[in-house]
């Protein structure tokens, strides 16, 4: 009887290492990462998991992990926020976080959010935007903007044939440029992490 395929295990062996250290273990460590003594294993391992597109070699034959390797399962049902419902399991559909909020990765930043004139839009201070740039956007767009010199984040609005800058708070005003208003992106995503890292 042939011993139970353990390469899901493996596989998320290495994704948490990877994220905690930001870099591929060794040749050598690898086999303490994943529990594996025998370093004919460890081999068979690497290739296993290039042939199923976790893993790839470099120009100068190192391993390295592929976008595969940093997708996370897709859970087919929607969770409610009233009532609980069950929920299934994940789907064989994973995704690439990026691919959610990133449209232009030569164009897009993420940015700290600081302050609190946005809170009713949902965005918290504490947070990161993920900030296409361009110098364009539609009224109604959530963009981070220079007005007169400083930077904000806030929802621009097309009032007549000026441009305005309105907050998401009541506790603070809607910004009418005195001088200059640029564009530095439109916001597409929002990340957001609960507890400590």
């Amino acid at each position: 009887m042939a011993p139970p395929n353990r390469d899901a295990e493996y596989l998320n062996l290495l994704r948490d290492y990877y994220a905690r250290y930001r870099t591929w273990p060794s040749y050598t460590k690898l086999g303490d990462v994943v529990g594996l003594k025998a370093k004919s294993a460890v081999s068979k391992l690497l290739h296993r998991l290039e042939q199923t597109g976790y893993l790839q070699r470099t120009p100068d034959g190192e391993w390295a992990p592929t976008d595969q390797f940093f997708e996370r399962p897709l859970v087919d049902a929607t969770v409610r926020a009233g009532l609980p419902e069950t929920v299934i399991d994940a789907s064989d559909h994973p995704v690439l976080i990026d691919s959610l909020l990133i449209r232009s990765p030569s164009r897009t930043v993420l940015l700290p959010v600081k302050g609190d004139s946005m809170q009713d839009a949902g965005i918290l201070e504490g947070d990161f935007v993920v900030v296409e740039r361009c110098s364009t956007a539609n009224s109604g767009a959530l963009v981070v903007a220079e007005v007169d010199g400083e930077f904000t984040l806030k929802t621009l609005v097309r009032e007549g044939r000026e441009w305005t800058l309105h907050p998401a708070n009541e506790n603070y005003p809607v910004i009418r440029p005195k001088g200059t208003l640029s564009l530095f992106g439109v916001v597409t995503g929002l990340v957001r992490r609960y507890g400590k890292r």
